[in-house]
């Protein structure tokens, strides 16, 4: 008779290094619904080979259809079950163990080191890719692996990752980010040009640049413009806080193309007239931050993201908006399990500072307040992939990530003292990187 331990293990050597692609053709058997996903099943997915990290340059990655489609291909919508339920479906939570085992043994050892350099390790950024998170928009079609939408998906991953730093899942979430757009918007050409890169293993860097340097940035008001030039796109205007721009293969740029309204195009690195500067940050330092200039920048007409549609750039802001409350709700939750051990071992008049009403209370509302953020944040996804409006949702998420997200920050500070001040503690990291939130994508004030 086979034993849970032998099945555990058959199991592991069957998935190592292989990542999501071996999770999701798993999640149909009978095995795991037998076993679930165990500790040792987790820690497989990431132990594959460290050697074969390669770096391309720039401009140096050819973007190329490698199929013709004769209609783009898209993700199937979820179905609602009629019911108030945001319980994540088997491959949901296989996914959300899996980044979360992911979080606890790679990236937190890894946040405060990044957070001095200003830079993720490469190989971090590896065993994510690895893990799947490039290729979490790209439909079955170009050798996606997910079968309905991917914003609950990505929420789930965005929250276990920022369990172990926001930077860090920031600088590593950028290119999926770009993918779930192209799926979601592109054409055809476009989607057999870009979408199969992001299937590979050494998928490209790319990120999504909506920001801009500027007071009480409006998405829908954007200072970067498109004119058009004969068949071709000229862009002019900066993006700011761009993750590991430096790095990066592929843009999706936002701007005000002449005759359309706000738009995303899609820019490769390289371009002439493209250029990037170092823009450090208070928070998400681990993600590389620069400043994407743009100078005349020609594209061809192609470029422009599908068909412009105004609809789609405003769902755009609205998903990154679920992205970015995602990571608040990571890091809150972060905090949390960091200050209530902290607050039972430490003593204070012969008792732990936790027997106090006012650490007590403060402790709580920590709990409460993420558990809200979360649940907001689920439902704006869970909406995104049954294709019904979430604009209103998406807000609530932001605006409660925002407020709350901030607020939990300062209370880990403060129920440290003293040590919430030092960066020997990571509470000081996590107040910075939560002010991002709302901040990203159009300022939110509070």
């Amino acid at each position: 008779m086979t034993t849970s331990t032998e099945t555990e293990k058959g199991v592991a050597e069957r998935t190592m290094g292989i990542g999501l692609r071996a999770i999701n053709r798993l999640a149909g058997s009978d095995l795991l619904d037998r076993i679930r996903i165990r500790k040792g099943v987790e820690r497989a997915l990431f132990q594959g080979t460290k050697g074969g990290f390669r770096t391309a340059t720039v401009a140096g990655r050819t973007f190329k259809a490698a199929q013709q489609l004769g209609k783009p291909a898209r993700q199937a919508r979820s179905k609602s079950r009629g019911l108030f339920d945001i319980t994540p479906d088997d491959e949901q939570a296989m996914f959300q163990e899996a980044g979360r085992a992911f979080a606890e043994e790679k990236v937190r050892p890894a946040a405060k080191a990044a957070d001095d350099e200003r830079r993720t390790p490469p190989e971090i950024l590896t065993q994510a890719t690895e893990l799947g998170v490039a290729m979490l928009g790209v439909p079955a079609e170009l050798g996606g692996v997910m079968e309905e939408g991917a914003a609950t998906a990505a929420v789930l991953i965005g929250e276990a990752l920022a369990h172990g730093d926001m930077g860090i899942a920031y600088a590593a979430l950028a290119p999926g980010a770009v993918a779930i757009a192209i799926g979601l918007w592109g054409s055809a050409e476009q989607e057999a040009t870009y979408l199969p890169a992001f299937t590979e293993e050494n998928a490209p860097a790319a990120a999504l640049a909506i920001l801009e340097p500027r007071p009480l940035f409006d998405p829908l008001a954007l200072d970067t413009v498109a004119r058009r030039d004969g068949e071709d796109w000229v862009i002019d205007g900066a993006k700011s806080l761009v993750a590991r721009a430096a790095e990066c293969e592929l843009f999706l740029v936002a701007a005000t193309a002449e005759g359309v309204g706000p738009a995303l195009f899609v820019v490769e690195s390289g371009i002439k007239g493209l250029s990037v500067e170092d823009e450090p940050a208070m928070g998400l330092r681990p993600a590389s931050t620069g400043r994407l200039i743009l100078e005349g920048v020609r594209v061809p007409a192609t470029a422009i993201l599908g068909e412009g549609a105004r609809a789609d750039y405003v769902e755009c802001v609205h998903r990154a908006r679920i992205a970015w409350s995602s990571l608040a709700v990571g890091t809150a939750g972060a905090v949390l399990d960091y200050v209530i051990p902290y607050v039972n071992d430490r003593q204070a008049f012969g008792e732990p500072v936790s027997n106090r009403q006012g650490v007590a209370f403060a402790v709580s509302d920590i709990g409460i307040e993420s558990n809200g953020m979360r649940l907001a944040t689920y439902r704006a996804a869970a909406r995104a992939d049954r294709g019904e409006n979430f604009a209103r949702e998406a807000a609530i998420a932001r605006r409660l990530c925002t407020q709350k997200g901030m607020k939990i920050g300062s209370d880990g500070v403060q129920l440290l003292g003293g040590h919430g001040f030092v960066k020997e503690h990571p509470v000081e990291r996590w107040y910075r990187d939560l002010r991002s939130a709302g901040v990203m994508e159009g300022a939110l004030l509070v």
